[in-house]
């Protein structure tokens, strides 16, 4: 029965360490980009060729020597 009160105080002290950290990030804004790059793996990576090319204007690799 020794163990309980040292497993309540670990327990608190881990509560009030994630609530200080959380608080800590909070307050330096670091999720104001969240939304943003959370998407960023979704966007289409062709945005830059038009839409209707052809495989034959597309840049090739030069061929080995």
């Amino acid at each position: 029965m020794s163990i309980v009160p040292v497993l309540l105080f670990c327990s608190l002290l881990l509560v009030v360490g994630s609530v200080v950290l959380f608080v800590w990030s909070a307050k330096q804004g670091d999720c104001h980009e969240a939304d943003r790059l959370c998407l960023l793996p979704l966007e289409d990576d062709t945005t830059s060729s038009s839409p209707g090319a052809s495989p034959s204007t597309t840049p090739t690799s030069p061929e080995p020597r």
